[in-house]
């Protein structure tokens, strides 16, 4: 078995669309990045690569590379799922946290259940996402970003 752990965050602006977890959720703001800046997605992937010793995604999706400007974030948690298994590992469960005080997210975490097992070719059972907020504490709680953290369990199947 191997452990990995993620973390990403991103700055909250005006003119883009807020994705998390593959789910387009109606705001005010969206995350800036070189992608869609779905942190939920990044934690995601950087616990699963980590766990595999397989660096980050910024060394996988470099965010100087063209090709991954304004990238779908599921189709890059899609590929790395299909690197895993390339190299013998199977998801054996991950759970993660989205850190943001504004908007509240509880009607949309089935939705981003759903999505991200299926891109990864698990079992909703297997996946599990919450929300928290900062208590208005913090970057996150003041409204100026979103974090989100991710664990990950991994076991070979060499």
């Amino acid at each position: 078995m191997r452990i990995g752990h993620g973390y990403d965050v991103h700055r909250l602006v005006e003119g883009r669309k807020l994705i998390l977890g593959g789910v387009e959720i109606p705001w005010e703001k969206g995350l800036l990045g070189h992608s869609d800046a779905d942190v939920l997605a990044h934690a995601i992937m950087d616990a699963l690569l980590g766990a595999a010793a397989l660096g980050d995604i910024g060394g996988l999706f470099p965010d100087t590379a063209a090709e991954y400007e304004g990238a779908d974030s599921m189709k890059l948690l899609a590929e790395v799922a299909a690197l895993l298994r390339e190299k013998g590992y199977a998801i054996g469960n991950i759970d993660a946290t989205v850190i943001a005080q504004r908007p509240k997210l509880a009607a949309y975490i089935p939705q981003m259940w759903q999505r991200m097992a299926q891109v990864c070719g698990i079992d909703p059972g297997q996946l599990s996402v919450k929300a928290t907020t900062e208590e208005k504490l913090g970057f996150t709680g003041s409204g100026e970003g979103i974090a989100a953290h991710a664990v990950c369990l991994l076991t070979e199947e060499k």
